[in-house]
Formats: structure tokens, C-alpha cells, sequence
């Protein structure tokens, strides 16, 4: 099988709630609405769709990669978000968000090579 992409999901109850929390946590307005109840972010290295489902809200989970965890940390306050604590181990460091459905979003900074 050949992949040509790889989507993200993200049910939310409130889709203007979530779309303006993925906004801030992204840093920019999402790329199209190819349906109602569906908005998404493309041309990353992955994808994002938050799709509106109040009986499914609250039970997605997505984990972040991302290269610098205190500039992560530094740019999600900038926009108002609180990060949790960073928890180290022999996989990097991970920290904990939930958007306002309670889905939870792992950002994780792998470890550094030696």
C-alpha cells in the first residue's frame, strides 16, 4: 500500500471552541473546511482535522514531536496556553495539554544524540 498522506483526528463538541484552541496551539488559521463540522491544517509534516462529534469529543489523542520542548513551551504561553510539567526520561521529555473537549495532546522532544 502507498501512502499518499496521514490525517490527525480530533473530535470536538464545540467546533468554534476548537478552532480557535487549535489556532493558538498551530500558530495560524486552518488551512481549508472541506465540509461542515470539518475544518483541517495541511502542508505540515503531518496533518490535522478536528471534526465536530459531541459523542466522540474528549476521547481523541495526538502526540506532537517536536525538536525543543522550552521553545514549545515558550511559544504555546505566548499564545495563552498553559503546557503541563515536563516529565523526563530515557525517551526525552514529554509534556501534557487537554484542548477545552478534554482530548490530550502529548508534545514530546526526543533525546538528544550524543
Amino acid at each position: 500500500m502507498k501512502i499518499q498522506g496521514l490525517f490527525a483526528v480530533v473530535a470536538t463538541a464545540d467546533m468554534v471552541r476548537a478552532e480557535a484552541f487549535y489556532t493558538s496551539l498551530i500558530g495560524r488559521r486552518p488551512d481549508d473546511r472541506p465540509m461542515d463540522g470539518l475544518v483541517q491544517w495541511r502542508d505540515f509534516p503531518d496533518n490535522l482535522q478536528v471534526v465536530e462529534d459531541a459523542e466522540k469529543a474528549g476521547h481523541s489523542m495526538i502526540t506532537i514531536v517536536t525538536p525543543d520542548m522550552t521553545a514549545a513551551r515558550q511559544d504555546l504561553e505566548n499564545a495563552g496556553l498553559k503546557l503541563g510539567e515536563d516529565i523526563q526520561g530515557d525517551f526525552g521529555i514529554v509534556a501534557q495539554i487537554d484542548d477545552p473537549d478534554g482530548n490530550r495532546l502529548t508534545l514530546a522532544e526526543p533525546p538528544k544524540s550524543a
